[in-house]
């Protein structure tokens, strides 16, 4: 084992730069009333000393612990074999690292899972949490309100008058959906199917009432119902081959569902895009331009949608003056008073699939 280092003290950042131990408490806690040169001189002797605050004695001056649980309610196998999880992430941990804020992430494997971490949010362990990737019957929402916690969600609340009192970061899911089902339809096809995405979380719902927008009278045999994978869009192309084999044209919930669907069509001998066209959504470049043919796609910002949530909660926590135990602790942040939902609007890019 190595020998471990004394901390540098706050009394020895005082005694270096000349000043009170009070006026470095300041300095260092972002307090005012400091005059600029002794402001510096402390800044100057944390820099020399290596002086780190301790945070527990910092959170009790501050009432905030500057750290935010990032809750994702999917199995650690989805969250790391989906690229749409890391691109989100990176820009929730980009935003939270610009406002010097650490990110706490928290998975859900199963139900036993969710106890667990409502006690972690209940706890006073962080400011406010943001939570994505919610299922229609998953118990998470109510959790963090009995938690007290501020929260952003991802995506659109499918309960109860969730959209109207929770703020969230969403994409025009539906008028995404539109566009590539109009974009098919100029291209002169007219047997579209669909492969939804897991219909128990709002996006694909979304997603498929913008399908039904254009196609009005839509053959039901043409939807078929995925799950936001790969394995779900091949499943699913397989049952609409069957059900339909003269489409033409298929628009997938994302590009993972995209990419599985293509994979059975080029094995039953489907030519991409001159047998059957097809677009997915999301526009995940590791995903997007390295399938065969490159997909055409709806493009939603993915990365800005996770740094939109991270700047609405800590915006948020900054109007309450503080997080759990401040005196607007509790509930999404700013409802009524302060940051509003975000819809980011969608673009088709076009490829060679469509």
């Amino acid at each position: 084992m190595t020998e471990t280092v004394p901390r540098p003290t706050l009394e020895a950042v005082a005694a270096r730069a000349g000043v009170s131990r009070a006026t470095v408490s300041r300095v260092v806690n972002g307090g005012d009333g400091v005059r600029e040169p002794l402001a510096e001189r402390v800044r100057r002797a944390v820099e020399e000393l290596g002086y780190v605050p301790n945070q527990a004695a910092r959170s009790l001056v501050t009432k905030r612990h500057d750290a935010v649980a990032v809750v994702i309610a999917e199995p650690e196998t989805r969250v790391f074999a989906d690229p749409f999880f890391g691109l989100q992430l990176r820009g929730i941990s980009k935003e939270l690292t610009a406002h010097d804020a650490q990110l706490v992430l928290l998975l859900t494997e199963g139900r036993a899972d969710h106890a667990r971490v409502g006690r972690y949010l209940a706890g006073g362990h962080v400011d406010g949490a943001l939570v994505f990737s919610l299922h229609l019957e998953d118990p998470l929402p109510e959790l963090v309100q009995r938690a007290g916690v501020p929260t952003v969600f991802g995506g659109r609340p499918g309960w109860g008058g969730g959209a109207r009192s929770s703020v969230y970061v969403d994409s025009d899911n539906r008028g995404g959906a539109r566009e590539a089902v109009r974009h098919l339809v100029g291209l002169g096809r007219r047997r579209i199917a669909h492969i939804t995405g897991a219909l128990d979380q709002t996006s694909a719902v979304d997603r498929l009432d913008g399908f039904r927008d254009v196609m009005v009278d839509a053959d039901p045999r043409l939807i078929a119902e995925g799950d936001f994978t790969p394995a779900g869009g091949e499943r699913a192309m397989r049952e609409l081959l069957e059900r339909c084999p003269d489409l033409d044209a298929v628009f997938a919930a994302n590009d993972l569902t995209a990419s599985g669907a293509l994979r059975v069509l080029r094995a039953q001998g489907r030519r991409v895009p001159d047998d059957v066209a097809l677009i997915g959504f999301d526009d995940m470049l590791p995903v997007a331009e390295q399938t065969d043919p490159p997909l055409t796609t709806i493009r939603q910002d993915i990365e800005e949608m996770g740094r939109l949530m991270a700047g609405l909660l800590l915006r948020g926590l900054d109007r309450r003056g503080g997080g759990p135990g401040g005196d607007g602790a509790g509930g999404a942040p700013g409802v009524g008073d302060g940051p509003s939902s975000v819809v980011l609007p969608t673009t088709l890019v076009r490829r060679a699939s469509a």
